[in-house]
């Protein structure tokens, strides 16, 4: 009796991989006949390259620009001409010791990029999400060799706030490689760049902006589009996805061309879901929060859908379910079991998720299958 064992990180206090051993080993101490088939996923975001690397990817290691400027080593993953990156593992929020919503930058990124072309990779997937970032990918472009110059013809300073300076760019000395490289983009929300629902906006504040602040973040979003769009002739306003990452996806839209797609969807593909549930007898996802947002291209219903189309039930384990039954049934999750229902001390939750997720798993998987 096969069990997909497919969950995203409980963020905060348990990474999706470690998850999935947790409700594995649940499941083998109830059904010792079990075959758990472990497939962590993610949205597209942190995890992407550890899932890829489970997935039987080569791990590399590339020493970068963190997004203080300072270096950092940030692993990505090689499978023949195709590399996996995590823009997180160069420029995300966990790698400042305190926010810096106007300086910090995506440079980083565009190394993490031409370390990856270095291996020989022709295919770059690029997982956005958990950034620090709000300075719609100029970091990253100016390391792939894109000049982003102030009216002085000076590069403009790193960060969001250097946007405002931004008068001409010049896209002649990008890097040759690129044009014959194809880049995907895993995108874990489809936030637009400017505006009410625009990458300032949303995320600045998550990201240490001030009122003030966000406000600023997003005239330069806005400045950069404009420029984008008299230089390069690429519109980037009122598009889906593009404000993804403070706006990265819009700075690699502007050059590069990218397929933008939903970062579950992706991971899902890397890690061959679809394979592992021919025959499964249940499928155990989870994340740490089942609610609404979980419902808008979230790891847990893209693998809830693949599981309804293959007639496989699907098991939700979650630190909480926000979710009514029948938003879970619409969502084709046959069940969703919360933390809490074996220890009700949400604190002793977040501190012990690996026991606790097992022993969620052991008391609810039986009935199932």
């Amino acid at each position: 009796m096969r069990v997909v064992i497919a969950p995203d990180s409980f963020k905060g206090s348990l990474p999706a991989d470690r998850a999935a051993e947790a409700i594995a080993a649940g499941v083998v101490r109830v059904l010792p006949s079990a075959e758990p088939v472990l497939r962590p996923v993610a949205d597209g975001g942190e995890g992407t390259v550890a899932a890829a690397l489970r997935a039987g990817c080569t791990p590399r290691t590339a020493r970068v620009s963190g997004p203080d400027g300072g270096p950092v080593d940030a692993v990505f993953a090689v499978d023949g001409t195709t590399a996996v990156l995590e823009l997180a593992a160069a420029a995300g929020l966990g790698r400042l010791e305190r926010p810096a919503p106007m300086t910090a930058t995506t440079r980083g990124v565009g190394e993490l990029v031409l370390a990856a072309l270095d291996t020989g990779a022709r295919r770059v997937v690029l997982g956005l999400g958990g950034s620090a970032t709000t300075d719609a990918g100029a970091g990253l472009l100016q390391a792939l060799g894109v000049r982003l110059l102030d009216a002085d013809g000076a590069e403009i300073p790193p960060g969001g706030a250097g946007l405002h300076r931004l008068d001409r760019i010049d896209a002649g000395a990008l890097d040759a490689r690129l044009r014959t490289t194809s880049i995907v983009v895993a995108a874990d929300v489809d936030n637009p760049l400017t505006g009410a629902t625009g990458a300032a906006a949303v995320f600045g504040p998550q990201k240490g902006a001030s009122p003030e602040e966000v406000e600023v973040l997003d005239a330069g979003l806005a400045r950069f589009a404009a420029v984008v769009r008299r230089d390069l002739g690429v519109e980037l306003l009122g598009t889906a996805s593009l404000g993804a990452a403070g706006g990265t996806a819009a700075g690699l839209a502007a050059v590069l061309a990218p397929s933008v797609v939903p970062g579950a969807a992706l991971v899902c593909d890397l890690v061959g879901l679809d394979g592992a549930l021919a025959g499964a007898a249940l499928v155990v996802t989870g994340e740490g929060s089942l609610d609404a947002q979980t419902l808008h291209g979230k790891a847990p219903a893209e693998v809830a859908g693949r599981a309804r189309v293959a007639g496989v039930p699907c098991l939700a384990l979650a630190g909480r379910v926000d979710l009514s039954t029948s938003r879970l049934a619409d969502a084709g999750f046959a069940a969703a079991h919360a933390l809490t229902e074996v220890e009700p001390d949400v604190a002793r939750c977040l501190a012990e998720p690996a026991r606790l997720l097992a022993e969620l798993a052991a008391r609810v998987v039986p009935g199932l299958v």
